[in-house]
């Protein structure tokens, strides 16, 4: 099962009870909507595996700023440390589409772990893509176990959007080359092993000069900044990248000189869709408790529940929150056709699903009144680890941009 990866068909009958052929799907259940057996399989193990192994944990992580590295192995042993790098060595080798149904169950759990486990699978899929034989042999069969843990490394003090125009650089010197520079907002950085990062080759601006490496976290000249204190996201950490005189061997080039920003922006169409779906599973959570929290709630004699008000507020919330699903699930699929245009899908999935699903949150958390701004209620955490999805793996105004020039004859 999964594509012959880790976890057994017998093992998944003892997860889960097995998937009936014709019933009613409600409107809660939409996420199984358009799925086959096998995607209703893993769809269902994930909601298990978040809600055993994620969601009783996510309030304790978020305080306490664990990196549950731990519970990250268990997910890699159910086939998540690799979800859509091929199987020739080690890689689960299944679909976009199957990586969103992923990620969005298991973000109902903890969607800030999940984010994180998000990226790590898009650096493993580009060292599996553009690496060489010998990188692939050496790094995809470990980051497929999580035995280690990647960063990528695009982002610096001074390019974000405009990240064709980056500068950390690396010049040539025999074997190697010399890295320096700095990335901001690395997300694992300090605690991961292994760094994509993306550097300037060539001469002048543009993208054609930019090139990656990987680069292992004990590499001389490699240095972390403080660990960030932010609003969410507190699962993982997120310090900057120090590069200083830092030697890669060239062989730890991925793709070929030049080719570095065509792969950044490659990996991030997934990213894209992958951060999105990580949304769709913290609105989805927040929904749920918002329907409970509104049938225990008594006011005015009755359940809130049962105020028009509130209902018509709900139906819009699983309305947005079901849209922004086929808007996803529509992007991922786009990514397994290879189509020419998946970059613009991506795109509008990301901004549409992410806006949407945080707007579902945040009524969500209205609908607990006072109660919804504690820190003792799941609702607000999801909405602080949410926020940041409108602004990383391209802020939600660059993927407006991308949609427009798509649609311009």
């Amino acid at each position: 099962f999964f594509c012959g990866h880790m976890l057994a068909r017998s093992a998944l009958r003892v997860l889960q009870p097995a998937v009936a052929a014709r019933r009613t799907i409600t409107i809660l259940e939409a996420g199984r909507v358009g799925l086959n057996e096998t995607q209703r399989e893993i769809y269902q193990v994930c909601k298990d595996f978040a809600a055993q192994e994620l969601a009783p944990h996510m309030q304790e992580w978020d305080e306490k700023e664990i990196f549950p590295k731990d519970t990250l192995r268990k997910a890699a042993q159910l086939g998540f440390g690799a979800i859509y790098a091929s199987e020739e060595h080690g890689g689960s080798g299944m679909g976009r589409f199957d990586a969103s149904v992923i990620f969005e169950a298991l973000s109902e759990g903890c969607t800030s772990t999940t984010a994180y486990l998000s990226i790590h699978n898009m650096c493993a899929w580009m060292v599996d893509s553009y690496g060489s034989e010998e990188l692939r042999r050496k790094y995809v069969p470990p980051l497929a176990t999580m035995d280690l843990f990647a960063s990528y490394c695009l982002t610096e003090p001074n390019n974000g959007s405009d990240a064709a125009n980056l500068r950390c650089s690396a010049r040539k010197d025999g074997d190697h080359y010399v890295l320096n520079g700095s990335k901001a907002f690395i997300s694992g950085a300090g605690d991961t092993d292994v760094y994509l990062i993306m550097t300037r080759t060539g001469e002048g601006q543009g993208p054609r000069g930019v090139t990656c490496f990987l680069v292992e976290k004990d590499t001389p000249g490699l240095s972390f900044g403080k660990k960030e204190k932010k609003l969410g996201w507190n699962s993982q950490p997120t310090r900057m990248v120090l590069l200083e005189d830092c030697r890669v061997p060239a062989t730890h080039m991925l793709g070929k000189p030049g080719e570095g920003f065509l792969i950044a922006m490659n990996g991030l169409n997934g990213g894209r869709v992958n951060i999105a779906s990580c949304s769709l599973g913290a609105a989805q959570a927040s929904l749920r408790l918002a329907i409970a929290y509104c049938q225990d709630r008594i006011q005015f004699d009755v359940p809130i529940f049962e105020h028009q008000a509130v209902q018509f507020k709900l139906a819009d919330m699983a309305i947005a929150l079901n849209s922004s699903r086929q808007t996803v699930r529509m992007a991922a699929n786009q990514l397994d056709l290879k189509d020419k245009s998946a970059s613009a899908f991506c795109a509008m999935a990301k901004a549409f699903a992410t806006e949407q699903c945080t707007a579902v949150i945040n009524s969500a958390l209205q609908l607990h009144g006072g109660y919804g701004y504690l820190k003792d209620y799941k609702v607000q955490q999801f909405l602080r680890d949410v926020r940041v999805h409108e602004i990383l793996e391209g802020t939600n105004d660059i993927m407006r941009l991308i949609v427009a020039k798509n649609m311009k004859k």
